[in-house]
């Protein structure tokens, strides 16, 4: 690995990119082999649990893009992003207590299609979100698309469609082993994988609202746990998010007309 301190000691300039764009890169940080051997833990669990009949239909697995809890095949990167002090930048960036860290993966299936662009959680309930890159990311398999500079104020979803906002996107291509820092109310959105092969990205998030965990890896018993992902897996959001995949205008065109009420995503009160 290279020498990623080196990288984060300019606290300073990176705040300010930070707070102007809602998101850094930092190349070669995580282990390639840590994240090989994950990768290909994460691929044989997800084809057993096609095979067992423990995937749900619907949740996620007809659009392409499942959450995973990755359990203990994940614990070896956060002594690495300890020793890289990519941590140290996180307290900088938005202080957060030492147990609301939460391990969590993003598994984009071939075939997956796009998502529509949206913000994690809510505007002044804000978090950071730490990306790994568990594989070669482009766009081919999905690299994610953010909005730089969107974290900066509150956007009705009208707004951002009318505004075209949506035009100072860009893709974010990483090597295995890459990290990406996030604030939670940046706008983006998941991309389609035109690979045959599944695209595994780590997310560790601080701050985020209700998380209290002493060792977020314990979960499921250390398992890895795949998991829905925007849509129920029940008989109405099957509905749903096939009619997401074969008519995303639909989609669109309500929360359009949802968000000219209201303030959809702004707070909790």
């Amino acid at each position: 690995m290279s020498d990623v301190a080196s990288q984060v000691h300019d606290v300073p300039a990176l705040k300010r990119a930070f707070a102007e764009d809602g998101y850094l890169v930092f190349r070669d940080v995580v282990s390639q082999a840590g994240l090989a051997e994950l990768s290909r833990r994460l691929a044989e669990e997800f084809e057993a649990w096609k095979l067992d009949g423990r995937l749900f239909r619907g949740g996620g697995a007809m659009s392409g893009h499942l959450n995973c809890a990755p359990g203990d095949a994940a614990r070896f990167a956060v002594p690495e992003l300890e020793r890289a002090g990519i941590l140290d930048l996180v307290q900088q960036l938005h202080p957060t207590p030492p147990d609301s860290m939460r391990a969590a993966c993003n598994y984009n299936l071939p075939g997956s299609v796009a998502q529509h662009y949206h913000m994690d959680g809510l505007f002044l309930e804000t978090f950071i979100i730490v990306n790994v890159a568990v594989v070669d990311t482009d766009l081919a398999n999905g690299a994610i698309d953010v909005v730089p500079g969107t974290q900066k104020r509150f956007y009705k979803y009208w707004e951002f469609a009318l505004g075209r906002v949506y035009r100072q996107s860009r893709r974010l291509q990483m090597k295995r082993g890459d990290v990406l820092i996030r604030i939670s109310s940046l706008w983006h959105r998941g991309m389609p994988n035109q690979t045959a092969t599944p695209r595994p990205m780590l997310a560790f998030t601080f701050g985020e609202r209700g998380v209290q965990v002493k060792d977020t890896f314990a979960h499921n018993g250390g398992a890895i746990e795949f998991q829905p992902n925007w849509f129920t897996p029940s008989r109405l959001g099957r509905l749903r998010e096939r009619t997401f995949v074969k008519a995303p205008i639909t989609y669109s065109a309500y929360r359009f007309v949802r968000s000219l009420v209201g303030n959809k995503g702004y707070a909790t009160f």
